[in-house]
């Protein structure tokens, strides 16, 4: 089960990923209206949803009795990762 747990974290980090890599293009985007930095943080959304989905897909295909503790630990990680992240964003400027 902590195997589960700490998988589950992994995958909720890795899932926040496409998400800061969204905010750093749009950040450098300079000549587009809103809808290109609306267009890049929604792919970039949903390419975190796939990878997301994906992880607890697996998961659910290979041990079925470990799927609640990973996909509970992946949305806690995946939470906690973007509220770190939009504090420490915060607490810079």
């Amino acid at each position: 089960m902590a195997l589960a747990i700490v998988l589950g974290v992994a995958a909720g980090i890795a899932g926040f990923s496409p998400l800061i890599f969204g905010l750093h293009r749009v950040r450098h985007m300079t000549d587009s209206g809103n809808f290109g930095h609306m267009g890049v943080l929604m792919v970039c959304l949903l390419i975190s949803f796939i990878l997301m989905f994906a992880a607890a897909l697996l998961c659910i295909s290979l041990a079925r009795d470990l799927a609640l503790p990973f996909v509970l630990s992946e949305a806690v990680a995946l939470s906690l990762t973007a509220i770190v992240f939009g504090v420490s964003k915060l607490v810079r400027k």
